[in-house]
């Protein structure tokens, strides 16, 4: 069940938004926080087999933040990119979950929703889940395409999201903040890192992509209905 909360205090006011009858974007959320496998949950019961649990046997634990890494460009009105992932490397820290359907080397299409991967921090509680957001985001180098990495870590040190006085016009009244400074040249190291990959991997990576297996959608051979 999804709601948006509008104002706060006396004046708010809650939005039913919609029932999702189906596994959503946010899935992760439920199963981090109550230990289930919704996906396997859903295949074994389309096979025939018994609902695996109850109601009364999940019991929510902790708290999880999540996050949708996208490419996308923060200061241009968050204007979706394209363009092959130079470098793609997915932190690995306790309490981090990454979904995602990309690799190094694979190129983001303009045919298809911008969405790189979601990172899901699960803790014991919401202010160090949301710590290690922020640690795994700072530790989530992408290069190639813009991407709103900056922007989802100054949305999660925002005073206002750290004490959680939040509703569905922050972004909005909060984004001169947000987004200044976004366009800081990126630490040396990185930049380093880049030149690498420019004068050396940046070449076969485009050989590579050039001779990647066509995309199944531009033919329908070996379809069957």
């Amino acid at each position: 069940m999804e709601f948006l909360l509008e104002g706060t205090g006396d004046q708010a006011r809650y939005y039913f938004l919609e029932m999702n009858t189906r596994l959503q974007v946010e899935h992760a959320i439920t199963e981090q926080t109550t230990g289930v496998d919704l996906v396997a949950a859903q295949i074994r019961i389309a096979a025939g087999e018994v609902f695996p649990w109850s109601q009364g046997d999940l019991t929510p634990r902790g708290h999880s933040i999540e996050v949708r890494v996208y490419a996308e460009d923060p200061l241009r009105d968050d204007l979706p990119q394209a363009g092959p992932l130079l470098l793609y490397r997915q932190p690995s820290l306790p309490g981090i979950r990454i979904d995602a359907g990309v690799t190094e080397g694979d190129e983001i299409s303009v045919h298809y929703d911008p969405m790189i991967a979601k990172l899901i921090a699960t803790a014991a509680t919401r202010e160090a889940a949301r710590r290690r957001a922020i640690e795994a985001l700072r530790a989530y180098p992408i290069l190639g395409i813009h991407t709103n990495l900056p922007f989802l870590i100054r949305l999660l040190e925002h005073p206002r999201f750290v004490t959680g006085e939040i509703d569905t016009g922050f972004i909005e009244r909060e984004r001169r903040a947000l987004i200044e400074g976004l366009d800081a040249p990126p630490p040396p190291e990185v930049l380093a890192v880049a030149n690498e990959i420019r004068n050396g991997v940046g070449g076969h990576l485009k050989r590579t992509l050039q001779d990647a297996v066509p995309d199944p959608w531009e033919s329908l051979r070996g379809w069957r209905t």
